[in-house]
């Protein structure tokens, strides 16, 4: 249980009881193209329990999994995704540019990246990513369409953005669905972000964390999970640390280093102005 604020508690035991150590990132991006189906396949094969992708809205506002808004870097596309009706998404191959082995690869559909997950048994972190202006309208669809069709467990779906009003339109088209703020660095004032937008967990850079900080997330009881992480020895040292789950191109590299005996290592009050250690 999360205490927020005085007499405000929020409820968190769900999603902490299930998020696992290890979260394949954008699938399994070291092994297959990110945000795609086959990425999604692959991090299952690789033993993972949940994935992350992202997801942004087409011209159209057909929810679809992409990091960027333009086509360039992972498909044989050109121009804004924002800018783009589906079907023109569509035509584009978002696998040839890993490997040849992943030619035809389409950008895929929120929903059907969600029936995937089903057949699959896995749970996720849906990443909101929207151009300026339309944040709310992104937050809204996505967490619609989640809350409609999603198959599984609500425990086992968490949303998270850096994008507070994505954020804030997810939590009232559906709020019992978890919600996770991102930062590249923790401000002071997380707890205050975090309680405005309802989130339940705490995501934030790896290689940005502070000691100080990340003691203060865990003794108010947020669940802080870490990304990008590729380094077992370096994942070693998070979870020592008591950062909860880590977001990996690699996932199976990282099964070793969650053999951990809890969150015993204390954090003292004076370092808070140094990283962890690597």
């Amino acid at each position: 249980m999360l205490v927020d604020s005085p007499g405000i508690f929020l409820e968190s035991g769900g999603i902490e009881t299930v998020l696992p150590p290890v979260i394949g990132h954008r699938g399994a991006a070291a092994y297959a193209p990110e945000n795609t189906l086959a990425g999604l396949r692959r991090a299952k094969a690789l033993g993972c329990r949940w994935v992350e992708f992202d997801v942004r809205l087409t011209a159209d506002n057909q929810p679809v999994l992409l990091h960027d808004d333009r086509l360039e870097r992972t498909t044989n596309g050109h121009g804004r995704v924002s800018g783009l009706q589906l079907a023109a998404v569509r035509r584009c191959d978002a696998g040839n540019w890993f490997h040849s082995s992943f030619a035809g690869e389409r950008v895929p559909t929120l929903e059907e990246a969600l029936m995937l997950l089903a057949e699959l048994g896995l749970g996720a972190n849906v990443e909101l990513k929207a151009v300026p202006g339309r944040e709310a309208a992104t937050g809204a669809a996505v967490a619609e369409l989640l809350a409609r069709i999603w198959p599984g467990n609500p425990t086992h779906l968490l949303i998270s953005s850096f994008q507070r009003a994505a954020l804030a339109a997810a939590r009232d088209r559906a709020p019992h669905i978890s919600r996770g703020i991102l930062f590249r660095r923790i401000p002071k004032n997380w707890r205050n972000i975090a309680a405005q937008l309802g989130c339940v967990t705490i995501h934030a850079d790896q290689q940005r964390l502070r000691p100080a900080v990340l003691s203060e997330i865990r003794r108010a009881g947020y669940p802080l999970l870490a990304y990008t992480v590729n380094d077992p020895e370096r994942a070693k040292a998070l979870f020592d640390f008591g950062v909860k789950s880590v977001f990996s191109d690699v996932p199976d590299r990282l099964h070793g280093a969650t053999a951990r005996g809890g969150f015993h290592r204390e954090i003292v009050a004076d370092s808070g102005s140094a990283a962890i250690p690597r």
